[in-house]
């Protein structure tokens, strides 16, 4: 590949999130039965995929993903393209368009999924591996986790990433700049040259929406959950929360030991001194 034409934007952070995973069903009589010629031993339908948070467009900056599945399954290595994603999309309503790199599949086991990402060549970046462990079965941490992907009918196995891209060459902190808009509006508009307000709560990474939508090629993610959409502002402060607990429950473990090690520091003490004396006493 040759390089890219053009300078690198000193000093310029860029990022921009994404969710990857796998979602799986089991087959029932109800709403996901067999289909026809799906093998008998196939227990479950699931899909792995790479997408924006909030379904915001990531075309623009990531141009293919390869997925790897296993050697056993037909055509196991499998290539999506996103100029063959949007060229589907061209003239459907937007509540029917593509908005991920997405593979659908069957079977009854789980295996480590390698995902291949491929980024819009002006970043002269190069591609990156993922690795993703696919899963049919409820798991967690604990069992009321478990109990409540039963209850959910599906398997929810999700990843929430951010792509970094650091001192970006002009050309491709253009295509990164040109400007959030509101979602399922055309593109183009305001910002193209990476001015104005857009551009700069881009370039800081500023996702802190003021209460408004996700807006398309933007950081922004949104404010609190919602169904289908687990990752948000609400998640993260939730996820701090535990840190500084789980960080509170070590600083009081170590406590805990630091103070019985020094007992037991101290019992040694009196035994060594209890013995010395009984030796000098002896001889």
């Amino acid at each position: 590949m040759a390089p890219p034409a053009g300078k690198r934007v000193k000093g310029v952070q860029i990022y921009r999130p994404f969710i990857y995973g796998t979602t799986a069903r089991p087959f029932n009589d109800t709403d996901n039965p067999r289909p026809a010629g799906v093998p008998a031993d196939h227990t479950h339908s699931w899909q792995v995929f790479v997408k924006g948070v909030d379904d915001t467009d990531i075309f623009y900056w990531l141009r293919r993903v390869q997925f790897k599945l296993h050697e056993s399954i037909p055509n196991h290595l499998r290539t999506i393209d996103a100029e063959t994603i949007m060229k589907e999309n061209e003239g459907k309503p937007p509540a029917q368009r593509r908005k991920a790199f997405v593979v659908n599949e069957t079977g009854w086991g789980e295996f480590e999924i390698t995902i291949r990402l491929y980024y819009d060549s002006r970043s002269s970046e190069k591609p990156q591996t993922l690795y993703h462990h696919l899963r049919l079965h409820p798991y967690g941490r604990t069992e009321a986790e478990k109990e409540a992907m039963r209850n959910g009918g599906e398997v929810v196995a999700w990843v929430y990433e951010e792509q970094l891209f650091n001192e970006p060459f002009e050309d491709f902190y253009k295509v990164l700049t040109t400007g959030a808009r509101d979602k399922n509006a055309p593109a183009g508009g305001k910002g193209g040259k990476g001015k104005g307000k857009n551009a700069a709560q881009q370039q800081s990474g500023d996702s802190s929406n003021s209460g408004s939508e996700v807006k398309e090629r933007s950081a922004m993610i949104p404010l609190t959950n919602r169904p289908g959409q687990p990752f948000s502002r609400e998640t993260e402060q939730l996820e701090i929360k535990r840190l500084k607990e789980a960080e509170e429950k070590v600083h009081q473990m170590v406590l805990e030991m630091t103070k019985s090690v020094k007992a037991k520091e101290a019992e040694l003490a009196a035994l060594k001194k209890a013995s010395a004396a009984a030796a000098a006493s002896g001889a």
